[in-house]
């Protein structure tokens, strides 16, 4: 898959937590129709989903109030009125946590055979942001992207 606009990296940060910023990225896209379909069967799953666990908050309701309009973090504040506040502790292990999802777990597997399907075998990937790093065309080893 190609680089998307307006998508920005799984590593990326906002209010010290990776991938919030992509989801949101996600719905906004998705509500301008500017998401590739690719990306349309996962909306709202996998890392959608566990994101909106940890912040115990409605995958639906985030939607709505993303497209409420606001910043990123204004609408990050707004999962955390709701959900309850989370300590910068909470945050960083929850963000080490999903940056290395991939990374010799039960989803291993399932990695390895997206590299393969995506063409992307002999990268140095070793995690789902890896994957979607590479397969957006970004090189996060060379950049240290988990450094940001």
């Amino acid at each position: 898959m190609p680089h998307v606009p307006g998508l920005r990296s799984c590593y990326d940060k906002v209010g010290g937590l990776v991938y919030f910023g992509r989801m949101l990225d996600k719905i906004r896209l998705q509500a301008a129709h500017q998401l590739p379909a690719d990306y349309a069967g996962n909306v709202g799953k996998g890392f959608d989903a566990r994101c909106c666990t940890f912040l115990r908050v409605a995958y639906a309701d985030l939607q709505a109030r993303t497209l409420a309009g606001g910043t990123d973090g204004e609408i990050l504040a707004w999962c955390l009125e709701r959900g309850g506040p989370r300590t910068d502790d909470e945050r960083y292990v929850w963000s080490r946590f999903l940056s290395k999802v991939g990374w010799r777990d039960d989803r291993t597997p399932v990695l390895q055979q997206r590299i393969a399907e995506y063409g992307l075998t002999g990268k140095p990937i070793e995690t789902f942001f890896d994957l979607n790093e590479y397969d957006e065309g970004r090189d996060p080893v060379g950049t240290q992207a988990w450094l940001k």
